[in-house]
């Protein structure tokens, strides 16, 4: 039985939900980092990542509640599980670029939560340099989840919600948050194109997809670091004028490559 593209993406961890961890905390960039350092094996799996935040208490949470809670949140978030496409490639950019961590967690976290795809909007629309005004944050989402949540709740989930788009680098203050223009990063930018690739983008118009418009990062911009990724042997990155290949041997195999172009094909 051929799959549904949706299907396939979700196999790879891509999610769908409407909801989302945002509505309870933040992208959560700090404690993943700490998570990761703390267990730095390749081998890791997630029952190990588990552990170390309920039993070890890597993280330095106060009760056992808060532990269970953030290990759940960081495995909605970044599944932190190797078996899954998207946090194989995700780790493997993770360790060969420290200045990506909180891009890369932006990227994850979008495609893994609902409520910050939904939240994109209002920040994409906010002028370079103007403040963020979080009664009209609140205005917005309330008008693309009309109903959905309380006056309290989409209070605590806006105040989540800046704080991610400030770990990211959109915005930039403590009290009052300014829009800033992101400065993407290799390592990001890699991991744009993977999940553009995956999600069945080729050519030229890979560089189109939402991944570069959340990392700000221009045609232009994309294929000079696309080169120096594939200096570096992270990827494979082709160009003859607007003809342009790009394949990821380190993280794609033979049966993930199938389902890839498994999308393409009609669904009887």
């Amino acid at each position: 039985m051929v799959k549904s593209k949706t299907e396939i993406l979700e196999e790879f961890g891509f999610t769908y939900k409407k909801s989302g961890v945002h509505t309870k905390r933040t992208m959560m960039s700090n404690d993943l980092r700490t998570l990761l350092e703390y267990i730095p094996e390749e081998t890791a799996s997630l029952e190990d990542y588990r552990r170390c935040i309920i039993e070890d208490n890597c993280l330095g949470k106060r009760s056992g509640v808060t532990r269970k809670l953030s290990a759940d949140y960081l495995a909605n978030l970044y599944i932190l599980n190797k078996n899954i496409l998207i946090f194989k490639a995700f780790y493997y950019f993770w360790k060969r670029d420290d200045s990506s961590h909180e891009q890369l967690c932006l990227l994850s976290s979008y495609v893994r939560d609902g409520v910050l795809r939904d939240s994109f909007d209002y920040i994409k629309n906010l002028p370079k340099g103007s403040i963020s005004v979080k009664k009209d944050y609140e205005e917005n989402i309330n008008e693309q989840h009309p109903g959905r949540f309380s006056t309290g709740s989409i209070q605590s989930l806006v105040r989540n919600l800046l704080s991610t788009w400030k770990q990211s680098g959109h915005l930039e203050g403590r009290i009052n948050k300014k829009r800033c223009k992101l400065s993407p990063t290799l390592g990001a930018v890699a991991f744009s194109a993977f999940l553009s690739f995956i999600s069945g983008e080729r050519g030229i118009i890979l560089f189109e997809s939402e991944y570069f418009k959340l990392l700000e990062c221009s045609r232009e911009r994309a294929i000079d670091l696309m080169i120096q990724a594939s200096n570096r042997g992270w990827l494979v990155f082709k160009q003859l004028r607007e003809v342009v290949e790009i394949s990821f041997p380190n993280l794609i195999n033979n049966e993930d490559m199938e389902l890839i172009r498994e999308q393409n094909r009609p669904v009887n």
